[in-house]
C-alpha cells in the first residue's frame, strides 16, 4: 500500500485554510476588493482538501486492514465493465453540463452581474468545449 503521510500533511494543510478563512471572515470589518471573496474561498478548499484527505485516510486503513476486500476492490475499479460504465455515465453528465452551464451563463448575464464574473464563467465553458474538440478529434485521428 502506498503511504498515507501525505495525506495526514494535506489534512493539517485543509483545516488550517479552513480556520484561516473562518478567522478572516469574523475579523475583517469591511473588506475591499479580493478580501471579499478570499476567505470564502479558503473556507471552500479547505474542505475540500481535509474531505478528499480523511475519505482517502479511511479508506487506506480499511484497506490496510482487510486485504481481501482491497484486492477485491481493485479487481472492481479495473473491471472492463465497471470502466465502460464510468465513461458512459462520465458521458451523459458531461452533455448535460453543457446545456446547464450555458444556460447557467445565459441567467447570469440577464440578472446583471458584474462582467468579471460573467467572463470567467464563459472562458471557464470555453476552455471545456475547446478541450472535448481537441480530445474528439484526437481520438478521430487515433480510430
Amino acid at each position: 500500500m502506498k503511504k498515507t503521510m501525505p495525506f495526514y500533511f494535506l489534512m493539517i494543510v485543509g483545516v488550517g485554510l479552513l480556520a484561516g478563512g473562518v478567522y478572516f471572515i469574523k475579523t475583517i470589518e469591511d473588506p475591499q476588493g479580493m478580501l471579499r471573496a478570499l476567505p470564502y474561498i479558503c473556507v471552500g478548499l479547505g474542505c475540500v482538501i481535509f474531505g478528499h484527505s480523511i475519505g482517502e485516510i479511511i479508506i487506506r486503513s480499511a484497506m490496510n486492514s482487510n486485504p481481501a476486500a482491497a484486492k477485491q476492490l481493485e479487481i472492481d475499479k479495473n473491471d472492463e465493465r465497471n470502466l465502460a460504465i464510468a465513461n458512459r455515465a462520465k458521458a451523459k453528465a458531461y452533455d448535460m453540463m453543457i446545456f446547464v452551464f450555458g444556460a447557467l451563463i445565459l441567467a447570469i448575464s440577464l440578472m446583471g452581474i458584474d462582467l468579471i464574473v460573467l467572463l470567467l464563467l464563459v472562458f471557464a465553458y470555453m476552455f471545456i468545449l475547446g478541450y472535448n474538440s481537441y480530445y474528439r478529434y484526437n481520438y478521430f485521428k487515433e480510430m
